[in-house]
């Protein structure tokens, strides 16, 4: 694509449901920003963006909605999405899409073409020329550096905020690959599932975002991990304070845990089997905000028998992939058309 030789300048985006990180040419990642907005419904204008919306959730009054525009990693909030867009790219400067036509824009693989055409309305809609798609394991792989051209197998394993996405890819192409929506946000629900019923306290998003981080693990830890809770007593309405301990944390979340390694073990099931062989030799690799989870790693390899690495920085790990296409495009750009579609593994 010569005609994009002239800009001095590139654009990738990770537009994920937890977060947004764009990338821009020679500057490295310049936004990375919570995919939230706080609404006022009695005007219509919009109050904050990011982290600063973020800190509303579960704290405004009734004409004021925080939304997250994006859920299990499509666009559900057409709109807010481009309001969204809109804002980041106002710190890249004014006009700047109209100068830098490349876009490259990281997307779940399991997403319709529907879904992907309102990705792409949603970056043309404030000014790009032109919108590439990569699906997020490719994007994941390089940004760890792995060698997704060559004829061996790089099995990744990308667990978000709203999806997890495996896949396992060779020859610069995804042979087979799988999107659930059992991530981030699903191991929340399952925090704040568990202390409804085993303590009657209700709790928010955000304090089940910390209990998971501070304390939470994929398998038993060595040092003592507790936690102070407050919330609403669901008996008597009033506050109350519990203390919440890494065994209970392991509970809530242990059945999406286990579907995870499951979906892992079923993808390598219907691979070929010389790909099979070379993800014993090489291992998996494992990014993204859920890689963080204290001891998921040693879980995957318990269950899938395996050697599992985590990729240093996992929560920038797709922006940088994207980053390299949108840098070196004319080299990558067989990576968003040497494959129809993936096979797609369903349960």
């Amino acid at each position: 694509m010569k005609i994009f030789g002239g800009f001095s300048k590139k654009i990738a985006i990770d537009l994920g449901t937890a977060n947004t990180l764009i990338y821009e040419g020679n500057r490295g990642i310049v936004v990375n920003e919570p995919t939230i907005v706080a609404l006022n419904n009695k005007t219509g204008q919009i109050l904050a963006f990011g982290e600063e919306a973020r800190q509303m959730i579960d704290r405004t009054p009734q004409h004021i909605s925080v939304i997250r525009p994006l859920v299990n990693g499509v666009i559900s909030d057409f709109e807010m999405t481009e309001e969204i867009l809109r804002h980041y790219f106002s710190r890249l400067g004014a006009g700047f899409l109209h100068r830098y036509g490349l876009v490259v824009v990281a997307v779940p693989t399991n997403l319709t073409e529907v879904e992907r055409k309102s990705v792409e309305d949603a970056v043309t809609g404030v000014g790009a020329s032109r919108v590439y798609l990569v699906e997020e394991p490719i994007a994941a792989a390089l940004g760890a550096r792995l060698p997704v051209e060559e004829p061996t197998a790089n099995m990744i394993i990308d667990i978000g905020g709203g999806t997890t996405e495996m896949a396992i890819i060779s020859v610069g192409g995804t042979v087979v690959s799988r999107s659930l929506k059992i991530a981030g946000d699903r191991l929340n629900e399952d925090i704040i599932k568990f202390v409804k019923d085993e303590f009657k306290l209700a709790i928010g998003g955000p304090t089940a975002e910390k209990l998971k981080v501070v304390i939470g693990s994929a398998l038993p830890i060595d040092e003592k991990a507790e936690l102070a809770v407050r919330g609403r007593d669901l008996n008597s309405g009033l506050p109350k304070e519990i203390i919440l301990r890494n065994p209970h944390i392991r509970a809530a979340i242990a059945k999406s845990v286990r579907l995870l390694a499951e979906a892992a073990r079923g993808l390598i099931e219907s691979a070929p089997p010389e790909l099979v062989g070379d993800i014993l030799e090489r291992g998996i690799y494992v990014s993204g905000g859920g890689s963080l989870l204290k001891g998921i790693d040693r879980y995957f390899e318990r269950e899938i028998s395996a050697k599992v690495a985590l990729i240093d920085d996992p929560l920038t790990c797709v922006i940088r992939g994207l980053g390299m296409v949108a840098e070196e495009f004319g080299r990558y750009e067989k990576l968003l058309n040497s494959q129809l579609r993936p096979k797609e593994i369903k349960i």
